[in-house]
């Protein structure tokens, strides 16, 4: 039985579906990510999500990245992972990936799927990371249960505390009258977990901003709010000068798989 914070949790996921008439409308999807934000960091910043999953990994272990993206969470814990493995749903993703991985001499795979579906290509690893990946997951329970069996010592998440698309609200309302949710939240996600027989540990930190090229951000958040190239000198008028994605409140969500 699905229990009442899961279908909150569905249901708050669910009110972030773009209207029909906006959709049909844009001239590209507003989905997905350029790799260029999820690449890994050559000298990646420690953070709490970095701590929890090195301490429960041994040397030469296996880290299982979901949502790899470029590898961010995966080749930050290089060493002392000895083998990352990428699943992720877009191909340009992975190819990422593994060159991340080779430029670092690190053995690796990669899976092109959905998880769970994949789950059973993946394999096992010591420890399975989830970097910002559980705002695009319904079916939070199937997805959380799938990764607790998938590792031998520990599941580390990585959220945003709120919905990544909250700070463009304003936005929206400025080109399209349009208001736009504020849920669901992290601490809405550990209460599906805990509902669900996980025993997690949660942890909130501030993530530095982001710096990116102005151009690239305004065409980003242009592509975001359905509107076409046209209308990017008005997006970027929209913005603060100094606009950047800003420092957000992220929360590390962990815990060790219970034994059979």
């Amino acid at each position: 039985m699905t229990g009442a914070a899961a279908a909150r949790w569905r249901a708050e996921l669910e009110a972030w579906a773009i209207p029909p008439e906006i959709l049909a409308a844009a001239p590209e999807s507003p989905y997905g990510f350029p790799v260029g934000m999820f690449t890994a960091d050559p000298e990646p910043v420690d953070t709490p999500s970095q701590q929890r999953a090195r301490e429960a990994l041994p040397a030469g272990g296996t880290v299982l990245d979901v949502g790899c993206g470029g590898g961010a969470g995966a080749m930050a814990l290089v060493p002392p992972a000895g083998l990352v493995v990428g699943v992720d749903s877009a191909p340009h993703m992975l190819e990422a990936f593994a060159a991340a991985a080779d430029s670092r001499g690190v053995a690796h795979g990669e899976i092109l799927g959905n998880w769970p579906d994949v789950a059973a290509e993946a394999g096992p690893a010591d420890v399975v990371v989830v970097h910002h990946v559980t705002y695009n997951v319904p079916d939070l329970v199937a997805f959380a249960v799938a990764l607790d069996a998938a590792a031998r010592r520990r599941v580390v998440v990585e959220m945003t505390d709120l919905h990544p698309w909250v700070p463009t609200n304003d936005l929206w309302l400025r080109f399209h009258d349009l208001a736009r949710p504020s849920g669901p939240s992290a601490q809405l996600c550990a209460e599906v977990l805990r509902d669900a027989g996980l025993e997690v540990q949660t942890e909130s930190w501030r993530r530095p901003a982001r710096r990116t090229n102005r151009p690239e951000t305004v065409s980003f958040i242009r592509r975001r709010l359905c509107l076409p190239a046209a209308a990017e000198p008005e997006v970027d008028a929209a913005l603060p000068a100094d606009y950047q994605f800003v420092s957000r409140g992220v929360t590390t969500i962990w815990w060790d798989p219970q034994p059979a």
